[in-house]
Parts: C-alpha cells; sequence; structure tokens
C-alpha cells in the first residue's frame, strides 16, 4: 500500500541556514517552544521543497534549485501570487502564508506554504504498490477532469490576467523551449533539432487562451488517503501561465507513459501510469474532450510538442549538473531521458498517432 508522502533528511549541498530561518519564522510566527526541524522533499528536480516544522505546526517552504539560472522558471514571487490569487477561488491548492525576497535569510527568494497531507503517486512506484485497476481508472478520469477544471477558471476574475499573454502562445513556446534547448545543449541529438524544426512549421491555429498549469502529471496531485480516486490538491504552479489549453493536454500527455511504450520510456519512468487500469493517450483525450467539451484535432503535435517540453527541462537540469550547480547523483543520467523522449516524438510524428508506436 502507498504510505502518505513524507518529508526525509536534507540532502548535502542543499541544506537551509537554521539559525536565520528560526530567526525570521520567529518574527512572522511567533516564538517556538521547540527548534526548528527542517526536512525535504526529495522527488522534484526543479525548484527545492522542504518540510519545516515550527511551534507544532508544519508548513511547506519553497526556494529555486542552487545553481539556477532560468528566471523565468524560478520565480518565487510569481508562483506565489498565483497560488495567492487561485486559494481564494479553487480549493484544490495550498494556501500560502508569506513569500520573502530577502536573500539574507537563506541565500534566495522563497515562500511558505499550507502542507497538504496526503498520496502522491510517484514515478517508480512499484506495480505491487499502486492501488487496484478500479480505483486508478476511477483516479485517471478525474485527474483529467480536474485539468479541464483548471482550464475553465475565469482568470481574470482570479486575479491572473497579468500572468502571460494569451495570444500567439503556442509560437512563443515553440521559439523559447527551442532557444533554452540551445542555450542548455550538451550533446548533438539530430531527433532534438527535427522536433524543433517539425513543431515550428505545423503549430495549429489557437483557439482559446485559459490558465494553464504547464506541469500537470499524476507526482503533482495530492490524493486523498481515504479515497485514493479523488484529488484534494494541485501542486508546483512554478510555470503556469496564460496560454493554450491544448498545449497544457500536450505536456501531460508527454508525460503519460504507457506500458506497450518503447523499453526504454518505460525504464526511465516518467510518471506511474503505466499500471493496470490507466487508459492510452488517445482515451485521455477522450476524457479531456467529454469535460471540456473541446475537440482535439491534432493530437500528435501537442504529444510531440510535449515530449519535446519535457526534453527541454531535463536538459536544463542535466546542464546544470554538467556545470558543477550541483552535485545531486541523479541528475547523472538525465541525458537518456532527452535521447529517447525525442525519439519516441520523432516516431509518433512519423506514424502519425500517438499510440501503439513501437
Amino acid at each position: 500500500m502507498i504510505e502518505l508522502d513524507s518529508p526525509g533528511e536534507v540532502r548535502k549541498s542543499e541544506e537551509l541556514n537554521n539559525i536565520n530561518l528560526s530567526f525570521y519564522l520567529k518574527k512572522k510566527l511567533g516564538s517556538s517552544k521547540r527548534p526548528l526541524v527542517i526536512n525535504q522533499f526529495k522527488k522534484g528536480f526543479s525548484n527545492l521543497t522542504y518540510s519545516i516544522i515550527w511551534d507544532k505546526n508544519e508548513y511547506v517552504l519553497r526556494k529555486p534549485p542552487f545553481g539556477a539560472n532560468i528566471k523565468s522558471g524560478h520565480d518565487m514571487r510569481r508562483e506565489y501570487n498565483v497560488l495567492s490569487n487561485l486559494s481564494k477561488y479553487y480549493n484544490k491548492v495550498p494556501k500560502t502564508y508569506f513569500f520573502e525576497d530577502d536573500k539574507n535569510v537563506i541565500g534566495s527568494s522563497f515562500y511558505v506554504m499550507q502542507r497538504l497531507n496526503g498520496i502522491i503517486l510517484r514515478p517508480n512506484t512499484p506495480e505491487s504498490s499502486m492501488p487496484d485497476k478500479k480505483d486508478i481508472s476511477k483516479l485517471s478520469k478525474n485527474f483529467i477532469k480536474t485539468l479541464t477544471e483548471l482550464h475553465a477558471l475565469k482568470y481574470k476574475k482570479v486575479g491572473l490576467d497579468d500572468l502571460g499573454k494569451g495570444d500567439g502562445y503556442g509560437m512563443r513556446q515553440i521559439i523559447g523551449w527551442s532557444e533554452r534547448y540551445k542555450n542548455s545543449k550538451t550533446d548533438d541529438i539530430k531527433e532534438m533539432n527535427s522536433l524543433m524544426s517539425w513543431l515550428i512549421n505545423n503549430l495549429p491555429k489557437q483557439n482559446k487562451s485559459s490558465l494553464i498549469h504547464n506541469d500537470y502529471k499524476y507526482d503533482n496531485v495530492v490524493l486523498d488517503k481515504d479515497n485514493i480516486s479523488k484529488i484534494v490538491g494541485v501542486l508546483d504552479w512554478e510555470m503556469s501561465t496564460i496560454g493554450d489549453p491544448l498545449f497544457d493536454l500536450g505536456t501531460t500527455l508527454g508525460y503519460w507513459v504507457q506500458s506497450n511504450d518503447h523499453p526504454m520510456l518505460r525504464k526511465i519512468s516518467l510518471s506511474s501510469t503505466t499500471a493496470e487500469g490507466n487508459p492510452s493517450r488517445m482515451t485521455l483525450i477522450d476524457i479531456y474532450e467529454k469535460y471540456s467539451k473541446v475537440k482535439v484535432n491534432n493530437p500528435v503535435f501537442y504529444y510531440a510538442y510535449g515530449l519535446f517540453k519535457i526534453c527541454v527541462i531535463v536538459q536544463q537540469i542535466y546542464y546544470r549538473f554538467k556545470k558543477g550547480y550541483t552535485n545531486d547523483k541523479r541528475f547523472s543520467n538525465l541525458i537518456d531521458i532527452v535521447k529517447i523522449c525525442s525519439l519516441v516524438g520523432r516516431r509518433s510524428i512519423e506514424k502519425n498517432k500517438i499510440d501503439d508506436l513501437f
């Protein structure tokens, strides 16, 4: 059985200044009868997430990774503002408490938010620990239904109309991710060059703009411990913006690995979606169309885009590792993800479908 998502010991070189943070929390939250306790949620690859216990109360602290120089992807104030506004209108995000831009406290900006307790289906969760087929099937439908709910939110009413420029979103994404890839490139991967060219030349027309999460996958949702098919929270809003909702769906499709996918794609385990009960990628699109009332006319483009975007995100992390900005050994083989995901993207384009590619 899957256990509640829990933090562990902080990784070396990612420790926080306990003394400074204790003084800061005393000013913000009052005195604590016990010393500050800091642990780390170590599963993520991007912004660093910590559990902090102060005077018997647990909070979550988020900060940029060490060595990060990708401003738009690690803007703590932006992420804080998104959650602060959303939490007033949407009950599936954690409440925020305060943001701090003074780097003298822990060396970077950070914010503190509510701890949402529950279960998170992490990549590489053993099949024997996964929920049963019936619960997984219910969860997958609720997972996509929650995505359509996010896309249906009136973002101007929520106060997020300045979060991004909706019009022209697709072109900006392809150009932007292509530039990020070139700036962090470490290896010559022909499939990546091919994907960049194909995406820019096959861009679909944008029909609408909405709030999009931009990293929506199983391990970014919190599940009810007593009803695992129920989603109680959506986490990691660092890349959220206003844009084309079908690009958001494309990112989800990119993370959605199936049991009959390429062995290497299954091995790297982008998400815990190979368990029995999870639908195919095309069935995910059917579910999305049912709840959103939006027709997805070009699934190959959105799937290829999702894979390309994942490749670039991973490439940026790998680049930081190669440059010595982080010593996290998990990053040493990330280039393999770039290689296989770009290969699958090209295969999808060549076969003009998103399922049964190998």
